[in-house]
């Protein structure tokens, strides 16, 4: 994947929020999020139960994402199913709150998470 002046990129946008935009209306919860490089829209990853990052490039055709974990820097291309460890530097910030935990946010995890993961 080409991430450098790719039209699904815009390096300018910063991230809707701290959380899973979705998730956070709808009183739900997330294991890891990731961000749309092209609209900042924060979204839970598809191993979380609602899966809205990918329903979010589905809705949208805004195919790549940022991981939004601390200390995680990779894309990745949902139209070519393409990996790639570093793209362009997004504003920021570049990961939720480093004490929010994963999965989150705090109180809405249940207890039994583990067994509602994709």
């Amino acid at each position: 994947m080409t991430t450098h002046g790719s039209p699904h990129i815009d390096p300018a946008v910063p991230p809707s929020g701290t959380g899973c935009s979705e998730c956070d209306e709808g009183g739900g919860w997330w294991f890891h999020l990731r961000r749309c490089a092209t609209c900042g829209h924060v979204g839970c990853c598809d191993s979380s139960p609602a899966q809205h990052a990918s329903a979010h490039a589905a809705a949208t055709g805004h195919q790549v994402i940022r991981s939004y974990e601390p200390g995680e820097s990779w894309f990745w291309n949902y139209a070519t199913n393409e990996y790639v460890e570093d793209g362009p530097e997004l504003a920021p910030p570049l990961s939720h709150p480093a004490d929010q935990p994963a999965p989150g946010p705090a109180g809405r995890v249940p207890g039994d998470w583990r067994a509602h993961l994709n």
